[in-house]
């Protein structure tokens, strides 16, 4: 946090995007134009912040802030099964998220006596298709949905499910847990509503509940366009926060289109733009640039907080502190050694263990140098579990 820091004065009133507002509803998204930079209408009145509302996201930030939390996963399950094969199909190894998950399957693997074989679908969906169809052919023990809609290979699933091959999602679906449609044995993520709620929590929070603040998303894809609407819906909870622009930069065309829309805003907003939430850390390693180029601090303002996966170069620029404040990294070690414990539950018959990592903030206050974030206890809990 910056809690040393003054207020920020009061900003005028501002117009919330209607095409954002509505963002919602697939119609009028289609009416929208892709990628495109919106003005919002007033999201807040008055000029005196929010007291009560600042109060509790400093104690939801303070919460998340820690580092030394003890494991609160499961502590009980079936021993190892032996001799088993996973198969992780990647949405693309080049995403750190999908690459940091299949690292810790394959620590975990290790340790229970496994083997895994990771496929790259490149990123396409020809790739991801190809990928999912050779996986299935192996016949392992499990696949591994790493970091796609399985939706978007419904014939393989099938195929998968009439073979009797467990499939576990990592950032498959929206939410964590079970799934019947499409048939997941679990998906293992963190709660979006989760991450959503306290990355506006550390901007009220971190504001003094003053500020103005840029959210840039991707409203091509439902779950981000879900994320960056709950975050939008928290920040309206403080009348002193003002939303000035939301930002639709589908990821694709990130590296292209943030260093220009950063150059605009900055232009247009001037001092009045506090704060920055993404819906992804990536933006703002394209946003740097732009940033450095207009003479701007690294270390802000703008502040700017990713509300999404807390890859090894966001936590470089948080540790930097380098256009980037605060990151809300996945565990990504852990969640592979879940991953592992879930596909031993289902081979075992047993249901899924229903465990969700809590969130947490990164800064250069508590990352302690580190470059991702890496918990406590799980090893040595999952270890147990398995009589490893």
């Amino acid at each position: 946090m910056h809690g040393n820091r003054s207020a920020i004065p009061g900003v005028p009133k501002v117009r919330l995007a209607i095409c954002a507002a509505l963002l919602a509803t697939a119609t009028v998204l289609a009416g929208c134009e892709r990628g495109s930079s919106r003005d919002p209408v007033e999201s807040a009145t008055g000029p005196s912040g929010c007291p009560a509302v600042q109060a509790r996201a400093q104690a939801a930030v303070r919460q998340a802030e820690q580092t030394d939390v003890p494991w609160d996963g499961p502590t009980g399950g079936p021993r190892a099964v032996p001799g088993r094969t996973l198969v992780y199909v990647a949405q693309t190894m080049t995403n750190p998220g999908v690459a940091g998950a299949a690292q810790g399957v394959r620590e975990a693997a290790r340790v229970i006596g496994w083997s895994v074989r990771v496929i790259d679908g490149g990123g396409t969906p020809a790739g991801i298709q190809a990928a999912m169809s050779e996986a299935v052919a192996l016949r392992p023990s499990g696949i591994v949905i790493g970091g796609f809609d399985p939706s978007s290979t419904s014939g393989q699933v099938a195929r998968a499910d009439e073979e009797g091959i467990p499939l576990v999602g990592w950032h498959a679906l929206a939410a964590p847990g079970p799934s019947r449609r499409p048939e997941l044995f679990t998906n293992v993520t963190t709660r979006v509503q989760d991450v959503a709620g306290v990355s506006a929590r550390w901007i009220i929070s971190d504001s003094n509940g003053r500020a103005g603040v840029v959210l840039i998303t991707d409203a091509s894809i439902p779950f981000a366009r879900n994320k960056s609407e709950l975050i939008r819906k928290e920040l309206a909870t403080c009348r002193g926060v003002k939303l000035l622009a939301y930002e639709n930069i589908p990821i694709p065309d990130a590296g292209s289109r943030t260093p220009r829309e950063i150059s605009s805003l900055l232009a247009r907003f001037g001092s009045r733009w506090t704060h920055s939430v993404a819906i992804n850390d990536l933006y703002f390693a394209d946003a740097a640039p732009a940033f450095r180029a207009a003479g701007e601090k690294g270390s802000g303002p703008p502040f700017n907080i990713g509300a999404g996966d807390g890859d090894p170069s966001a936590f470089q620029r948080v540790n930097s502190r380098q256009y980037q404040a605060a990151t809300v990294p996945e565990p990504l070690s852990l969640q592979g050694w879940q991953i592992v414990d879930e596909f031993n539950r289902a081979l075992s018959g047993r249901p899924a263990s229903g465990y969700v990592a809590p969130v947490h903030i990164a800064t250069a206050d508590n990352s302690g140098g580190a470059t991702t974030w890496d918990p406590s206890g799980y090893r040595e809990a999952y270890r147990k579990i398995w009589g490893r």
